[in-house]
């Protein structure tokens, strides 16, 4: 396990009631409800906060990458991601599958650059051999 050098930023949130509660943080920017999957309500799940906190933090790895390899990334950079939750033997474990869109760049400094921004995402590098993980350029 690694452990950070220096702690760069710390978020901070409080969660009632689980998967039929509400989550905010500290700072306030964040108050979300949660509704399990497939119940009724507006509210969101830990599986589609996980996926919107993978896809950004990808986009900003890459981001990074393209940085210190001096390639532009292109102003619609997207990235498309799912998780998938379900049984793991007598528990439960999720999947988690990136699409990375790169319009209109070259083919494969984009993969270069999506193969380097895997290995320093910070997503990336919590769930390596903990989860199944499939990254696509489309």
């Amino acid at each position: 396990m690694a452990s950070l050098d220096k702690v760069l930023y710390t978020a901070r949130t409080h969660t009632t009631g689980g998967r039929d509660g509400a989550s905010k943080s500290d700072d306030g920017r964040l108050a979300v409800t949660h509704t399990p999957p497939g119940a009724p309500g507006n509210g969101t799940n830990p599986e589609q906060l996980f996926a919107a906190g993978y896809s950004a933090c990808f986009i900003g790895a890459i981001k990074a990458v393209a940085g210190k390899m001096k390639l532009a990334v292109p102003a619609d950079v997207a990235v498309d991601a799912e998780v998938d939750l379900g049984p793991v033997g007598q528990a439960y474990g999720i999947a988690a599958r990136l699409t990375i869109h790169l319009p209109g760049m070259d083919r494969a400094q984009a993969q270069a650059l999506v193969d380097t921004a895997h290995q320093v995402c910070p997503y990336s590098n919590a769930t390596r051999g903990n989860i199944d993980v499939t990254i696509t350029l489309a």
